[in-house]
């Protein structure tokens, strides 16, 4: 393959002799009140170590380095009373390369005292002491198997389990995947992937991508106190501003979708600038071109996102953006003829699902003096779902076709067996203010409030098929309000402490978690050593759709079962070690405990509990619920990292851990994500054939624990065409480990404006048949088998893309490099 790329591209980059360069540019800022460093000095140092430039930003802290070699290089941003930080960087021919970096001041200015700053790796957020990760874009775009999906890439990093091929769900630590905050800019975001189940946060296809991320923070216990309305992990999404000199332009076709990406200035003088980029399913235009593709149950999607920038005067800046999407689904087992399984679906039914989700926000920031920072955020969403199910009654003709039995499905009558419409509106507002009172204390302090307005409406098929009973009837607003405030004092030059305090109320189920205390501590030793802990209390609403669940009650009267039920809480500790070596080279390892309470389960005596809810695609319709469960996670995770600079990476993270819970009958079970064990390794090499020509290999091993299930009551599933199972047994089964090996080769050619990409990702290369879940499948053939079908996750699938970056009309802006 490698071979017949080489002859496609060589014959682009034939005529094309010389040295390629581009431009390398960004700004310097302080870390905590976002003010523009005057002067930072800026050095570029290639891969043999030799000083390649420097620069210096200006009045507005920007730094511009002109005609950059294509390569991979470090660079160094340092400025007087600060702490030095360190950047690896890649130049290509297609793009210009925009690092923007942050400082943080050094709290002992001393020259005798030689303090390494901020290194790769280092979170966003300086109120982070522990559990947290960064998300680099450029880091995380070279893992295997990840799709370009920043959800996949996340479940590589240790306490992240990531074994469903079906869904992006994120499992944290034992944790159900509804306990995810998303983020972005500072407010809190519907659910962003495409066919979201109601009360998920994951999905099969994501509509974030990462061509138009900024590195990000990724937290997955004891966060600081500006994040709530999460038990579980939050990730903090920031956007990155288009190219404020050049336009540049990304049009990639592959497998997944059909992108396309455009950025450049809208005023190059005020350095304002544009961001827009669009997707749409490329299987879906597969179908329109009558292209067979294995199955007619084909997923239609397109998504969409834009950025427009607006600086300002001393480093202020304003912000418009929005994301969005839309998608659906057909599975129409009506048409089939011939008797088999679905993956997706069950074998009795049509269904008919869709989604859409939408955020436009505007933001605000604003240094207001070198000591203070404000930041403020507004925003109105939209998300929906809707779906409805078809019962089929269906039976087999026989026929004798050359001396064999033949069967043939004949469908006898369809009618509608439910269908629903859930539609959220919400305004969100989000402000905060940083001020740092002198070098060593910084405080911040903020709050955001979230205005809902549901609109529920859900009906299904009563199990006597003779009326529709409604389940969801509901028109109303409701507010979620969390104020919180943030200390953080530096000791000393090694050592910081953070405390603060969050709360919140929701006013649809009237409830208050008045005080949630957040502490963190951070020791950093000479010798590349660290350690760290922190500890907090954590609070997160139900999801929306089941304060609105409604049944008739014994006295003939229409009641919302839920609509009082209260947050569910977890205490969050943590305890970490950190050792960074040379050459990038990081070891990491943290031991954990999380108790969890005030969990959702049964009035009456069931395994039942919400700690098992939030992945797969089923919505789930509890009877009456209190705040009675408990679980318990605890666990220790270890990684050994190193970072891409030059030429090659891995990633190793392995955890052990136990995830246990209590529903109301007192028995203490496996939640449904105790998998007990976790193992990610990933690795990824570039070979540079010569200056314009590179090849990417890189392998991703996961192993995981398999999921739990139980035991099938066969008399409920048949009276209601659904799987049921044994309460008392529920969990005390589990499914064969997960194992999947992933690889992924990439080939770029820079020419003089262009860069070509060509990438295979090749994912379960070795077709491992992973067990999904049970579902209900009866058995027109023989109808005395129990009604029960092992779903299995994706075979072998191979995913391919091709890109090519240009760009045009280069601005004049910006420093000399010498």
């Amino acid at each position: 393959m490698v071979k017949y790329l080489l002859l496609i591209f060589g014959l682009v980059s034939f005529p094309l002799f010389g040295q390629i360069s581009q431009t390398l540019k960004g700004s310097v800022v302080d870390s905590e009140s976002q003010y523009p460093l005057i002067g930072a000095k800026l050095t570029l140092i290639s891969s043999d170590s030799s000083i390649i430039m420097r620069n210096m930003t200006d009045l507005d802290g920007l730094y511009n380095f002109q005609e950059v070699p294509i390569g991979k290089y470090e660079l160094i941003a340092s400025y007087n009373s600060y702490l030095n930080s360190y950047t690896t960087v890649t130049v290509n021919s297609g793009r210009e390369s925009i690092v923007n970096i942050k400082l943080n001041e050094d709290v002992v200015t001393t020259e005798e005292v030689n303090i390494i700053g901020r290194k790769v790796g280092q979170v966003n957020n300086e109120m982070a002491t522990i559990s947290a990760r960064q998300f680099s874009v450029e880091e995380t775009n070279r893992y295997a198997g990840s799709r370009g999906d920043p959800a996949r890439m996340a479940s590589n990093f240790a306490g992240v389990q990531g074994a469903d091929d079906s869904r992006n769900d994120i499992v944290v630590r034992g944790n159900s995947p509804i306990g995810i905050l998303w983020k972005v800019e500072g407010i809190d975001l519907p659910n962003p992937n495409h066919f979201a189940t109601s009360g998920s946060t994951g999905g099969p296809v994501a509509i974030l991508n990462n061509k138009i991320l900024a590195n990000s923070d990724f937290f997955i216990s004891a966060f600081p106190a500006d994040y709530g309305n999460s038990i579980s992990a939050v990730f903090d999404l920031r956007l990155r501003n288009g190219n404020t000199d050049k336009h540049e332009f990304t049009g990639q076709f592959g497998f997944l979708g059909t992108e396309v990406l455009a950025e450049g200035p809208i005023n190059r003088d005020k350095r304002s600038s544009y961001l827009v980029m669009g997707r749409y399913s490329t299987l879906s235009i597969f179908q329109s071109m009558n292209i067979r593709i294995g199955t007619d149950a084909v997923p239609a999607y397109g998504d969409g996102a834009f950025k427009l920038s607006f600086p300002l005067k001393k480093g202020g800046h304003i912000g418009i953006f929005g994301i969005g999407g839309a998608s659906d689904i057909a599975i129409k087992i009506s048409d089939q003829k011939e008797i088999s399984e679905e993956a997706f679906g069950e074998g009795d039914r049509d269904q008919y699902f869709g989604t859409a989700m939408g955020v436009l926000g505007l933001s605000y920031k604003k240094p207001v003096s070198r000591n203070t920072f404000f930041k403020a955020t507004i925003a109105q969403s939209y998300d929906q779902q809707k779906s409805r199910h078809d019962f089929l009654e269906r039976s087999i003709d026989t026929s004798i076709v050359g001396g064999e039995e033949q069967y043939e499905i004949r469908t006898d009558s369809i009618y509608q067996l439910m269908g629903y419409k859930f539609k959220t509106y919400k305004t969100a507002l989000y402000a905060s203010i940083n001020h740092k009172i002198n070098n060593r204390n910084l405080i911040r302090a903020g709050i955001n409030v979230d205005g809902y307005y549901i609109v529920n409406n859900d009906s299904v098929l009563d199990v006597t098929k003779s009326f529709f009973e409604t389940r969801h009837d509901y028109e109303g607003f409701s507010t979620l309000i969390q104020p919180f405030v943030q200390y953080k004092w530096k000791i000393n030059e090694r050592m910081d402490f953070t405390a603060g305090v969050h709360s919140q109320y929701f006013s649809l189920s009237d409830s208050w978690s008045y005080a949630e205390p957040r502490l963190g501590w951070q020791w950093r030793l000479q010798n590349g050593q660290q350690f760290s802990a922190g500890a907090g209390l954590h609070s997160q609403m139900q999801p929306t759709y089941q304060y609105t669940y409604q049944q008739v009650n014994t006295e003939g009267e229409m009641r919302r079962l839920n609509e009082d039920m209260d947050f569910t809480k977890s205490f969050h500790s943590a305890v970490g070690y950190q050792k960074n070596f040379k050459s990038n080279l990081t070891l990491k390892s943290e031991v954990y405990y999380q108790h969890l309470y005030n969990i959702p389960v049964n009035t009456y005596a069931s395994s039942f509990s919400l700690i098992n809810q939030g992945s797969g695609f089923q919505r789930f319709f509890p009877d009456e619920l209190v705040n009675e469960g408990t679980g318990t996670n605890y666990g220790v995770e270890v990684s050994v990292q190193k970072y891409f600079n030059k030429s090659f990476f891995f990633l190793a993270t392995g955890s052990l851990f136990e995830s246990k819970y209590k529903g109301s009958d007192g028995i203490e079970r496996n939640t449904d994500f105790n998998g007990n064990y976790a193992v990610n390794f990933l690795a990824g090499k570039e070979f540079k054939i010569n200056d314009r020509n590179m090849i990417s290999a890189g392998f991703k091993v996961t192993a995981a624990g398999g999921r739990r299930y139980g035991y099938v009551d066969i008399a409920k599933t048949e009276i209601n065409s659904e799987l049921v199972f044994k309460d008392s047994l529920f969990n005390t089964r589990q499914f064969k480990d997960y194992f999947r090996l992933d690889l992924k080769v990439t080939y770029v050619l820079n020419t003089e404006k262009l860069t070509h990409e060509i990438g295979l990702d090749l994912v379960n290369i070795l077709n491992t048949e992973n067990i999904l879940a049970l579902s209900y499948a009866p058995n027109l053939a023989d109808p005395t088998q129990d009604p029960i079908a092992q779903r299995y996750q994706l075979g072998f699938l191979p995913i391919f893309y091709y890109k090519v970056d240009f760009s045009f009309s280069k601005g004049p802006r910006g420093g000399s490099s010498r």
